[in-house]
């Protein structure tokens, strides 16, 4: 059986008709249209945005006033401040290795960041996932380098 596009059709039942709402009682659904008597679902432009509760602060916007909620793709380091560095010699390599050896980070879970809390009087070479600015000054400032280390 071959068909032309001027002998194509749609499969029947297919195309349903659209119900024709509010044509008298004889239509089926008429007067009310299946909405009820009245009330704010009855109306014209009827249905309420998603989320709306009837004036009631709805829930998208009460949850993030909410205490403890896990955020989400949260960076956790392992911390280290510049005033524990002051264990370390001149031109000494401060990294997660040397600092688990000194038993300044016990579990070196997380990527290392070290922040500017304190004051570096010596000369090192800290390589670091990442720095605060204020603790990548003072290292600077100290003669010192800062290396960021990308892991994947």
């Amino acid at each position: 059986m071959t068909s032309s596009l001027n002998t194509l059709k749609s499969n029947f039942g297919s195309r349903k008709k659209k119900l024709r709402k509010g044509r008298g009682i004889a239509a089926g659904q008429g007067a009310s249209c299946g909405f009820g008597m009245r009330g704010q679902k009855s109306r014209s432009g009827r249905p309420t945005r998603p989320g709306f509760e009837g004036g009631q602060m709805p829930l998208y916007r009460r949850v993030p006033k909410l205490k403890h909620f896990e955020i989400i793709n949260q960076k956790n380091f392992s911390i280290v401040n510049l005033s524990n560095l002051s264990e370390f010699k001149d031109n000494e390599i401060v990294n997660i290795d040397s600092l688990v050896k000194k038993k300044l980070i016990f579990k070196p879970k997380f990527p290392l960041k070290v922040l500017g809390n304190g004051e570096v009087k010596v000369k090192l070479k800290v390589q670091a996932h990442a720095f605060t600015k204020v603790a990548q000054k003072k290292i600077e400032a100290a003669g010192g380098s800062c290396e960021v280390i990308n892991n994947k």
